[in-house]
């Protein structure tokens, strides 16, 4: 899927300052390209430009205008697949390592906020609210077998007191995570851009690669405007909008679309006091998951729903406003101010897909919801390869990740299905 650019009636377009880049013409040479100018490619670019490489960055839109920027900028706490079944999955070294990488990629996340001075307005906390009883189960399973590793900061909520947070009575209760937390999206990956290109990194928009081959003096790109790039190494990092680049990529990672609308601000006139008193983000335990948080100038924030076509719907507003309702029907006659879709890219497993695909060719990609903590992290992971560090790259790669049922071809049909069947069993 070809990302278009910055979705026109998005809040954080809106509310955030959007330089320009160029774009690449001619023919060029560079020892690493990267393509993808996300948290992914703009993490591993500041890392390599840190260590004076010569990095050369390509985005086919502008940067920050794929999930990056379109996202709930929810922080979550560990790695997708919780810990307890990574064990089961690999081994219980390998789980714990896992589990240590992604509070390494959450302290990194917050080292590069404060070592650049990104204002992305960083908020603490988060709480996962139980729609049907039995989830509490599965929460203090959880909390218990975190708590082994060190992990503290889970504690739980009753109905009372998820209500009394949230605003809302249609939750049984939930858990809080004082590790997790909230952000503005594109703030953060404009921010990361500015401090890849702040150390010399060469970033271009509009600039869509449409292959790339194994040439005699390093790796050949063609872009779609006729400019060409020559490079030693390349990372592959456009995650849900890198269709058609390499089959194998395309075979286990699929792009799908989520949905998110803000509200007008709220106040006591609109009922909109005692909403989320504590500024925590919130998400709760559907397989399709609503999950929302305040704004800093006080309006809801609200993402649910989402398809699985190369289409958006065609009133966002409507198709995430009754998402929201079953949440909040409280807010029928508030006004929505901004709704937008964005792509974003999953595996079979929900696992990360990362490896190297050649020689000096590495990808990372189909974070399933969990990259504002973790891609940012694994693009410096992925630098790390290019630099001949390659341990923690081999590590992620031994994470389950399938081909989807049909591989390229029939993958579409066969993940419409078992999504609806999961969908299906929310409204149970």
């Amino acid at each position: 899927m070809k990302n278009t650019g910055h979705p026109e009636n998005s809040w954080y377009v809106a509310t955030a300052d959007i330089p320009a880049y160029p774009a690449l013409t001619g023919a060029h040479h560079t020892d690493v390209c990267i393509i993808g100018g996300g948290y992914t490619g703009l993490g591993a670019a500041i890392e390599l430009s840190r260590q004076g490489i010569d990095v050369t960055l390509l985005d086919s839109a502008q940067i920050g205008s794929g999930a990056s920027g379109r996202n709930g900028g929810q922080i979550h706490t560990g790695q997708r697949i919780d810990p307890e079944k990574m064990e089961s999955l690999l081994s219980a070294d390998q789980a714990r390592q896992l589990w240590d990488m992604s509070e390494d990629a959450k302290a990194s996340l917050y080292d590069l906020i404060n070592t650049h001075a990104i204002d992305c307005d960083l908020k603490h906390g988060l709480i996962h609210a139980w729609h049907r009883p039995a989830f509490a189960q599965d929460d203090r399973d959880y909390a218990a077998f975190v708590r082994k590793y060190g992990y503290d900061k889970l504690s739980f909520l009753s109905k009372s007191e998820v209500a009394q947070e949230l605003g809302t009575d249609v939750y049984h209760g939930g858990s809080l995570d004082r590790g997790g937390g909230h952000l503005h999206p594109l703030k953060l990956v404009l921010g990361l851009a500015r401090a890849a290109s702040g150390q010399g990194a060469k970033l271009f928009e509009n600039s869509h690669v449409t292959s790339y081959r194994k040439i005699a003096k390093g790796i050949h790109l063609h872009l779609e405007n006729g400019a060409t790039i020559t490079c030693q190494r390349l990372l592959i990092c456009g995650n849900g909008y890198m269709e058609g680049l390499s089959e194998e990529i395309d075979s286990h990672v699929m792009p799908i679309n989520n949905f998110i609308l803000t509200t007008e601000p709220l106040d006591d006139a609109n009922g909109g006091f005692g909403i989320l008193p504590h500024d925590y983000a919130a998400a709760d335990s559907r397989f399709v998951v609503n999950y929302w948080r305040k704004t800093p100038d006080n309006r809801l924030l609200f993402g649910g729903g989402e398809n699985y076509t190369p289409w958006f719907p065609k009133d966002i507003k409507a198709f995430v406003r009754n998402n929201m309702l079953k949440v909040y029907p409280q807010f029928a006659d508030v006004k929505i101010s901004h709704a937008w879709g964005g792509t974003l890219a999953i595996t079979m497993s929900r696992a990360p897909f990362v490896r190297s695909l050649a020689p000096n060719v590495w990808t990372a990609a189909g974070y399933s919801g969990q990259g504002v903590v973790l891609a940012p992290y694994f693009g410096k992971l992925l630098a790390r390869a290019v630099t001949g560090d390659a341990r923690d790259i081999e590590l992620l790669s031994h994470l389950p990740t399938p081909a989807f049922f049909g591989g390229r071809a029939l993958r579409w049909p066969a993940l419409v299905a078992g999504l609806s069947y999961y969908a299906l069993r929310d409204r149970l």
